[in-house]
């Protein structure tokens, strides 16, 4: 719990626009130190970038004031590369009481930190990446109906002979996991006529039915849904439970000629599995935003099968996001400095890792 005797120490641990470390001191600039230092933070890659270009290096100098950045800080704004990528221990971060991540997907980062029994209170960014990952769904799902890449087919050899097409009007969409993403999605296939079914271990039929799922399932009745889809998308986290959890049974229980859909984390799915589906034509389309390796190995089979989506685990970035979870990490700075624990949004369940 913050002590209202001093002032307690914010460090920008990642890569953050000026403008959002500033919303974030002007919260309440006498009880909080903000220690934002841009000019040590890696080049970017793109908008919304939290780790920088690879291989990057701080001065001897800056690394030791990084480090003793670390050290004193009690709040931090995202787990810090070191940490991430295994490069130093805890001991780096010995007076940190709580961190605001930049991802929703943490839970096994929790887990190879060794902090899932530790009194470390972890806020996420659930919630953040709803609406561009549905819009990723909605890309792929209309580019396999609509025939896209007939379309440019026939357009670079400028041939002209109408064709017959698909609506989603009218077909099934199987939402496994229903969590904020899930349940984006499943608002946006609805508003195109899909009927839903949905997935998820902690919703029951009557939530389900408010947000328009016909039917909802249990985890243990996976492959009694599957059969009914014309579309699938994976929305799970991560989690023992979930690894694997698409495999062989679950694709063949799908209808030939199915669309696949993850957005959740590559190793919920059997990837030489879902190789061979792609290959053998019993799945359509796939469209994916997670691999079980990342990077993508460049002798996967993944990049060169013709029905793919390939994306570089990127759907759900955008120029926004920064906005957004500097939205999320002021709302719950105001709770834990007033000690209001309680109505801080997106606390990490470390039991569940989500």
């Amino acid at each position: 719990m913050p002590n209202n005797n001093q002032p307690l120490t914010i460090f920008i641990s990642t890569p953050l626009e000026a403008e959002h470390a500033e919303r974030i001191r002007t919260v309440d600039s006498s009880r909080i130190n903000l220690i934002y230092e841009p000019d040590f933070f890696p080049p970017l890659r793109y908008a919304a970038d939290h780790r920088g270009v690879e291989g990057f290096r701080r001065t001897e100098e800056q690394d030791k004031k990084w480090l003793a950045y670390l050290k004193q800080a009690d709040i931090l704004w995202d787990f810090p590369n070191r940490l991430v990528y295994g490069r130093a221990g805890l001991e780096v971060i010995p007076n940190v009481k709580w961190v605001q991540t930049t991802s929703s997907g943490v839970g096994m980062l929790i887990v190879k930190l060794g902090l899932q029994d530790s009194d470390l209170l972890v806020t996420t960014a659930r919630g953040v990446h709803a609406g561009p990952l549905s819009e990723f769904f909605l890309l792929g799902v209309l580019m396999h109906f609509k025939r896209l890449a007939f379309l440019k087919d026939e357009q670079n050899t400028h041939h002209w002979e109408r064709y017959c097409g698909e609506e989603l009007d009218g077909k099934t969409l199987a939402v496994i996991g229903v969590g904020q993403v899930g349940q984006r999605i499943a608002q946006v296939a609805r508003f195109m006529g899909m009927r839903l079914l949905g997935m998820g271990a902690h919703m029951d039929a009557a939530k389900g039915s408010q947000l328009g799922f016909e039917r909802m399932y249990a985890p243990g009745e996976l492959l009694e849904m599957l059969p009914q889809a014309d579309v699938v998308v994976m929305c799970v986290p991560h989690t023992p439970e979930t690894e694997n959890m698409i495999g062989q049974a679950a694709f063949e229980a799908m209808k030939d000629g199915v669309v696949f859909v993850n957005v959740s984390r590559g190793q919920t799915v059997d990837e030489p599995y879902l190789i061979k589906a792609l290959e053998s034509g019993k799945i359509g389309s796939a469209v994916l935003d997670v691999f079980a390796t990342e990077p993508l190995p460049g002798n996967s089979p993944i990049w060169d099968i013709p029905n793919v989506l390939v994306s570089p685990h990127s759907a759900s970035t955008v120029a926004s996001e920064n906005a957004k979870i500097t939205d999320i990490f002021c709302h719950n700075l105001r709770c834990y400095l007033d000690e209001k624990i309680d109505e801080m949004k997106n606390v990490l369940n470390k039991a569940r890792m989500y």
